[in-house]
């Protein structure tokens, strides 16, 4: 995700699938050109709840030629119509649960799969040569997700040995530890994560951001709260590079002193959260606007900028800075 340029007037934070009044929300070329590439990802790899909901985003935003505003609505019409279980909010009538939702999405994934697999026997192991050559992308990710539905017990141990031996990605080597627990291999790896080796128990890896402990959600839920008074644009942007930032750090020594740490630490990161992601949209840096919002005082500085330096690397590191 690049982090670009937008600007905004007033409004509501994006969060729980509402969309800001169309008058609010102006989206400059370049924060245009994020969306549609964040719509690309989400279609190519079947995330077609969250393409509906960026559509209906987009819908309120003003400042766009009409023929971008037929082209999303033609494509909403188009997923609501193919995808009728995918309910507006989550819990429209008839729709289904969230979880049949997954079901039917993850059985689709695994007939498609498994039919490459038919077609040439190969074929797994031309995608762990992808993800164990190439560098982080969207493909080596969908590669990944693909062989969670393959068979064939040396895919485990393929993928193990490579995380073990090899200098991977801390993002990629998230989603590989997923695709790892999803094909039931059990048991515990011992890996760099970070710059410091970890322990990490295969069964006990997030594959929904419901399942990483609260005080994950506890960060986004204080820039939430900010965002809504002060800018109403950056909710949406700091849930997606939080939610990477997360994966990327998970086992590491950093990742258990946010979850072993007091209360302040969470505005802390929260404060940084906000920090980051206000500097990438606007290009100005209120640093201390920003520490006031969260009661970060002087004796937290440290942390403070000891949390943004953390995120400032990872997103030069990453997806979100391709």
């Amino acid at each position: 995700m690049n982090y670009i340029t937008s600007k905004h007037e007033g409004g509501a934070p994006i969060k729980n699938s509402s969309s800001p009044a169309k008058e609010n929300i102006v989206l400059f070329p370049k924060t245009l050109d994020y969306y549609q590439i964040q719509l690309t990802v989400m279609l190519e790899s079947e995330r077609y709840g969250e393409a509906m909901e960026l559509l209906r985003f987009l819908l309120q935003c003003q400042g766009q030629e009409q023929r971008n505003y037929d082209e999303w609505q033609s494509l909403l019409e188009w997923l609501e119509t193919a995808f009728p279980y995918v309910s507006r909010n989550g819990d429209a009538e008839g729709a289904a649960p969230r979880e049949d939702e997954d079901l039917r999405e993850e059985d689709m994934a695994r007939i498609l799969a498994k039919s490459k697999q038919e077609e040439d026997a190969q074929y797994p192991y031309k995608l762990l040569q992808r993800i164990q050559t190439e560098p982080l992308s969207e493909a080596t990710i969908l590669a990944l997700e693909q062989l969670a539905y393959l068979e064939g017990a040396d895919i485990d141990e393929a993928l193990a040995t490579w995380l073990q031996e090899a200098q991977v990605h801390p993002l990629l080597q998230f989603r590989a530890l997923q695709t790892l627990r999803r094909r039931g291999m059990q048991g515990t790896l011992q890996l760099n994560r970070g710059s410091q080796p970890a322990e990490i128990e295969i069964e006990s890896v997030p594959l929904k951001s419901e399942e990483f402990p609260v005080q994950v959600s506890q960060v986004l839920e204080r820039v939430a709260e900010q965002a809504e008074v002060h800018e109403p644009t950056l909710y949406y942007f700091a849930q997606e590079l939080w939610g990477q930032f997360i994966m990327s750090i998970y086992g590491s020594a950093e990742y258990r002193e946010l979850l072993d740490g007091e209360y302040a630490l969470l505005d802390i990161w929260a404060g940084a959260l906000h920090q980051m992601v206000s500097e990438s949209l606007n290009g100005t840096r209120l640093e201390e606007e920003t520490r006031g919002m969260y009661g970060i005082t002087g004796g937290m500085r440290f942390q403070f900028e000891a949390a943004y330096r953390s995120l400032k690397g990872f997103v030069k590191t990453s997806l979100l800075d391709k």
